[in-house]
């Protein structure tokens, strides 16, 4: 107790004290990752179904002519979109596994660095990737950086205003990592419901998310008015990125 006390004395004499000694092991503000600025990386996906680990990260031998390689330009400057996040990666793999999306017209919300789309058009689809302005210039460098100039196409794209109007019907809607921001919750619903009218052709959709707070229930809650989903269960990878709380769901416009 005697010690406690005399410790307690010296932290009142001298708050900032344990800011200043070298022999304490507690670091009192936790190591910081480097921030990633102006970087480059390079992602491998299988598009066969076997199961290789780490296979997004694979090395040349271990790779096969089959693998879909993308070098991705990574810069977290114009926000937390410039980088690559998990849920992007697990429906890049998805896809990639799922095989040819030729003859398909696809639009990607919230492309970031433009990861999904691009994979999406390597696969064949007609590709159109869009975000907000700030994240257009990574996204216009990756379409170039992988040679994808006349298969992906960029936009800008506000969620909750009204859709461009050059772009295309889709009918396929892809979406990674976009439940994270709540005011923009039911402009994104929005977004969606639009892409995806009651009347007319089927679209698919998927979408990917990573849980990370109790407030996403909150974006269901809004989704559920126009859309119900169901988990994606061909996916051979499900049980483990489900144990880092990320779902890949195929939505439906409620009729």
């Amino acid at each position: 107790m005697k010690r406690f006390a005399h410790v307690e004395k010296l932290d009142a004499l001298d708050p900032l004290r344990h800011l200043r000694n070298n022999d304490v092991d507690v670091d009192i503000v936790p190591a910081q990752p480097p921030s990633i600025i102006n970087q480059t990386t390079q992602l491998v996906f299988p598009t066969s179904r076997l199961d290789l680990k780490n296979s997004h990260h694979a090395e040349a031998d271990m790779r096969t002519p089959e693998d879909i390689v993308i070098n991705l330009s990574v810069d977290a400057s114009p926000g937390c979109g410039g980088i690559a996040w998990p849920a992007g990666e697990v429906l890049s793999r998805y896809l990639a596994r799922r095989g040819s999306l030729r003859g398909r017209v696809a639009l990607e919300l919230g492309s970031g660095t433009g990861l999904v789309g691009l994979v999406a058009g390597i696969l064949g689809a007609d590709v159109w990737i869009t975000d907000q302005a700030p994240l257009l210039p990574i996204m216009t460098s990756n379409v170039a950086l992988n040679g994808l100039s006349s298969r992906v196409r960029i936009a800008e794209l506000n969620w909750g205003t009204p859709l461009p109007a050059d772009l295309p019907a889709p009918d396929l809607v892809l979406a990674a990592d976009c439940v994270y921001f709540e005011p923009a919750f039911p402009l994104l619903v929005g977004t969606l419901a639009e892409l995806v009218p009651k009347e007319g052709k089927d679209v698919e959709v998927l979408f990917c998310y990573k849980k990370r707070r109790k407030a996403d229930k909150r974006f269901f809650t809004l989704l559920k008015k126009e859309f119900t989903w169901t988990e994606v269960t061909d996916d051979p990878d499900h049980a483990v990125y489900s144990r880092e709380a990320i779902s890949l769901l195929r939505l439906t416009r409620r009729r």
